[in-house]
């Protein structure tokens, strides 16, 4: 007997019991068991900033094709770095949009909160550490022009969008595209937190009307000091 099974045995008879830690939180848990589940060979991570999402999904296990976007050239360079080893992880240095252009893009001090649209005061104030502190010039594509040199037509494709408020410019010029794709993940604010933006509502109704339900919620962005629930993620699937 080992002194591992022997230490369970005497916490177990003070009351408690002992599992195994483990860091995948259940929402990427839930994403990995889409993937899995319906047999995803692609999953193209619009918004990477450094990786955090595709760290993430390897980290639960999915082991497909992930092809990671991110627009500003210092978040990029991580990117970059985290992806080096892994043959199926592809990054791409500009941003997806409505349409093909340089457009100058602010860049908020925690990176992340980083957008091509105006941040609305409701954000900073509830985190200041996303004030923009610069911006920087970044091309933009539609994912129209290139979806065909990405994907094949026999590909299972799940699409992440985390750009800031962006998400609806992302969608318009992938009109095309979305025919073969059978997921959409994507952050939808509560309140305007960008202007322009299209909110939770709005959005569900937009994806509806192209073909898409929500099947998950995820919590997302939350005010710390009052506990408002900010922002939410959201899973579509094509029906």
């Amino acid at each position: 007997m080992g002194i591992g099974h022997t230490i369970r045995r005497i916490v177990r008879r003070c009351g408690y019991d002992v599992i195994r830690y483990s860091p995948i939180k259940p929402a990427t848990a839930r994403i990995v068991r889409i993937l899995d589940d319906h047999d995803i060979d692609i999953v193209l991570d619009v918004g990477a900033n450094a990786g955090q999402y595709a760290k993430k999904l390897r980290d639960a296990k999915y082991r497909g094709k992930i092809l990671s976007f991110e627009p500003l050239i210092s978040v990029y360079k991580e990117l970059k770095d985290n992806a080096r080893n892994d043959k199926f992880w592809d990054v791409y240095n500009f941003a997806l949009g409505d349409k093909e252009e340089t457009a100058l893009m602010n860049i908020a001090g925690n990176s992340y909160s980083s957008s091509l649209l105006d941040m609305l005061p409701s954000h900073v104030n509830s985190a200041p550490e996303s004030k923009y502190v610069g911006q920087e010039k970044v091309e933009i594509k539609t994912l129209d022009s290139l979806f065909s040199s990405l994907c094949s037509r026999t590909d299972r494709v799940f699409l992440k969008i985390d750009t800031q408020g962006y998400e609806k410019n992302v969608i318009e010029g992938a009109k095309e595209s979305l025919e073969s794709i059978d997921y959409i993940q994507l952050e939808m604010s509560l309140i305007p937190l960008y202007k322009d933006e299209l909110l939770f509502n709005e959005m569900c109704i937009k994806l509806n009307q192209i073909g898409y339900s929500l099947i998950s919620i995820e919590r997302g962005f939350t005010d710390k000091d009052t506990g408002r629930l900010l922002q939410i993620d959201g899973i579509f699937c094509r029906f």
